[in-house]
């Protein structure tokens, strides 16, 4: 029998040895813990998906734990109903959507879209994974999760509605492509899509969202269908910002399979600032555009106009901070006779109004030159010229990137340089959309909107 001793407890032999064996189990846990912590940091010298193979938890494995906040790390608008598929859909079909990542995070969630459906839209099964190499259909075969919705691996999705999915967890590196495949069994009528992808994207006949090979994805297009948002646990970045604009912003001209659109080449600006410990803010980048999408005017093939999609497209998404607004220029273009310059303005002042009744700083572009395309003429030259103006002098937003005055040529103000243009006198070039990227000044991205009064 063990006795009080002055000044202390008396401890017996069976409960030091389980007090000893409590202490080292918290000892191994904590360097446990280090260790997960450490191994989801990928250094500059890393490869990130030999980074994921290393870290992700096997099978029966515990997962880590999960320390960030949620972010956006990519998304696409949902533009219009898929044409060809009003009637079948894609039915019977695994549909398996490649998309690049603008910062990494240690567990992921989805957003499907039914918006363009005029019946539900009924998923049985969905997963996500890494991809194995840029642009292919496989997968890293350990990083494959299966998705659910409420806890249930079958959701439904009314017509017009979208939804989002439980969290799984999976480390995704930045810069690198993810697979989000979805099988329906049913038609939901017109498949809800993103056209001008600018990335291969592949389907598959019956079910194969488990295939981490890819030899069940021989169909492959342009488009994404269903999937709008990729979000992440991130200790990478703090907030996102979302990218509103037009194709231009979309990037249909910058080379397929590369991501070399301006709002990916900002989010590779981003990355390597903080990385070189500059004064960048943490973000992750999501891409809004829709090519011939305007401010004032719904279309039906190009989607609803900015004024009636910023409330889905903007604040809508994860945790934005800041939205970078490059719109006005179809309204030019697309208007039969010549847009009035002050109703795009008052439009832009409306968008900048509700990003600042949420917190959300406003960053303003003017409008490029486009001499030479097929749709200038003199009279819309002096539109865009007004409207620039403008933007330039009254404080339309918070701050202004001044792409025009980045890319038109010296030799002639209206028109692009020659160097930044694609060949059609209005959209980019590789080369241009990493000037427009490079024009946007990144302390500028930081700073809360300004407060109501």
């Amino acid at each position: 029998m063990t006795r009080p001793h002055v000044g202390g407890v008396g401890v017996s032999p069976t409960r030091h040895g389980a007090l000893l064996s409590a202490i080292i189990a918290l000892v191994v846990g904590l360097s446990t813990a280090i260790y997960v912590s450490v191994a989801s940091d990928h250094g500059p010298g890393l490869d990130p998906r030999a980074a994921t193979r290393a870290a992700a938890p096997g099978p029966g494995s515990a997962a880590p734990i999960s320390t960030g906040v949620w972010v956006g790390t990519w998304a696409a608008s949902p533009v219009s109903g898929e044409p060809g598929t009003a009637t079948d859909g894609m039915a019977g079909r695994t549909v398996r959507n490649v998309v690049h990542t603008s910062v990494g995070g240690t567990s992921a969630r989805i957003t499907l879209s039914n918006l363009y459906g005029t019946g539900p839209l009924t998923v049985t099964h969905a997963t996500l994974a890494v991809a194995a190499d840029g642009g292919s259909a496989a997968a890293v075969p350990d990083t494959l999760r299966r998705l659910t919705f409420g806890g249930a691996t079958t959701v439904v999705v009314p017509a017009g509605g979208q939804t989002v999915s439980d969290a799984v967890t999976v480390i995704v590196p930045h810069d690198s492509d993810v697979l989000v495949s979805t099988y329906s069994p049913t038609s939901a009528g017109p498949v809800t899509y993103h056209p001008h992808a600018r990335q291969t994207n592949y389907v598959a006949e019956g079910e194969s969202t488990e295939d981490v090979t890819g030899a069940a994805f021989t169909g492959a297009g342009e488009y994404w269908r269903y999937l709008t948002a990729l979000d992440v646990l991130s200790n990478e970045a703090d907030g996102t910002i979302v990218a509103l604009g037009d194709s231009i912003t979309d990037g249909v001209t910058s080379t397929a399979g590369a991501n070399r659109r301006w709002p990916d080449v900002l989010a590779d600006r981003l990355r390597a600032s903080v990385a070189a410990d500059g004064d960048a803010p943490r973000y992750g980048v999501v891409n809004e555009g829709i090519s011939g999408n305007q401010v004032l005017a719904d279309d039906s093939r190009r989607g609803a106009a900015g004024l009636n999609r910023f409330e889905r497209d903007v604040l809508g998404r994860t945790n934005v901070k800041v939205v970078v607004i490059d719109l006005g220029i179809n309204d030019i273009l697309r208007n039969p006779g010549l847009v009035d310059p002050q109703a795009v303005l008052d439009g832009l002042r409306t968008l900048v109004d509700r990003a600042h009744a949420h917190g959300i700083r406003v960053v303003g572009t003017t409008l490029m030159p486009f001499r030479g395309h097929r749709g200038w003429s003199d009279g819309r030259e002096d539109v865009r010229q007004r409207i620039n103006q403008a933007i330039r002098a009254d404080g339309v937003f918070d701050t202004v990137v001044d792409l025009d005055r980045a890319l038109r040529d010296p030799y002639d103000p209206r028109s692009l340089r020659p160097e930044y243009d694609s060949g059609d006198h209005l959209h980019p070039s590789d080369r241009g959309y990493r000037k427009m990227a490079q024009t946007v000044d990144l302390t500028k991205l930081e700073g809360s909107a300004p407060a109501r009064l």
